[in-house]
């Protein structure tokens, strides 16, 4: 686990934390990610309904991903946090990478649970999800 820290100052400190996360692509280590980012969210101030979406939403896009991924590689989560903001990139070593499906249940859990979700697959062999979330910012219904 690493963590980058720079300082802004641009009339107010701003501050951004990054925490880059490398753990064996299983289901038996989701537990330690979701605990990071609880602890993280945490440090942003964010409700406890807040994190506990961010805590869900972290593990169905690695449940997504561990779908895809290669066996016996990692899965990789970077968080990065500005201000009131986290957002998470989850990445897996993937053979013949398609998209994620956005018209499936999880993808739906997603897209409800964070303010900002999209999948991104720069190049064949790899795939992510990255996910945003807001403290402060109310769902819709």
């Amino acid at each position: 686990m690493t963590e980058e820290t720079e300082t802004r100052t641009t009339g107010e400190a701003a501050i951004r934390d990054v925490v880059s996360i490398r753990l064996p692509a299983a289901s038996a280590y989701l537990s330690v990610l979701r605990t990071a980012t609880a602890g993280l969210a945490a440090r942003l101030d964010f409700t406890l309904d807040e994190i506990e979406d961010l805590r869900i939403a972290v593990d169905e896009a690695c449940a997504m991903l561990l779908s895809e991924a290669v066996p016996g590689t990692d899965l990789t989560a970077e968080f990065e946090l500005t201000g009131q903001e986290m957002q998470v990139r989850v990445e897996v070593a993937t053979v013949g990478s398609s998209a994620p499906k956005r018209d499936d249940f999880a993808w739906m859990v997603l897209t409800a649970l964070a303010d900002d979700v999209d999948a991104v697959t720069d190049s064949p062999d790899r795939m992510a999800i990255v996910l945003r979330k807001r403290r402060g910012v109310a769902r819709s219904a």
